[in-house]
């Protein structure tokens, strides 16, 4: 069982930027895909971009030339770069796990997930 915990959410002001993480319990391999999704009040989670096992990253239209992802396999970790922020940004961001280690953005396709971290951007 991986567990996944997110940490590096805040409060900023709009035009800063925050950098997320998503450290795993367990060693996380090229075998593994992970990715970013967030979830707004009253919205359902949203893919934000994944990277594959190879480091291979995708990222959603709404966030790519902003938002930048990466992973440290050794340290079991993935992490999310995200500059620019805008008030619409604001959600809670969820990191996620699968076993295959292709890209997937269905979170149905992920069978591991972080609690969340809350990213707010004031304007």
């Amino acid at each position: 069982q991986v567990q996944l915990v997110e940490s590096g959410g805040g409060l900023v002001q709009a035009g800063g930027s925050l950098r997320l993480s998503c450290a795993a319990s367990t060693l996380i391999s090229s075998n593994n895909a992970m990715g970013w999704f967030r979830q707004a009040p009253g919205k359902d989670r949203e893919f934000v971009g994944s990277i594959r096992g190879d480091g291979g990253t995708y990222a959603a239209d709404s966030v790519k030339d902003r938002f930048t992802i990466s992973r440290d396999n050794a340290k079991n970790t993935m992490y999310l770069q995200m500059n620019s922020l805008k008030p619409e940004d604001t959600a809670v961001y969820y990191c996620a796990a699968r076993s295959g280690s292709l890209h997937r953005a269905t979170q149905y396709d992920y069978e591991y997930w972080g609690q969340g971290t809350q990213v707010t951007v004031s304007s």
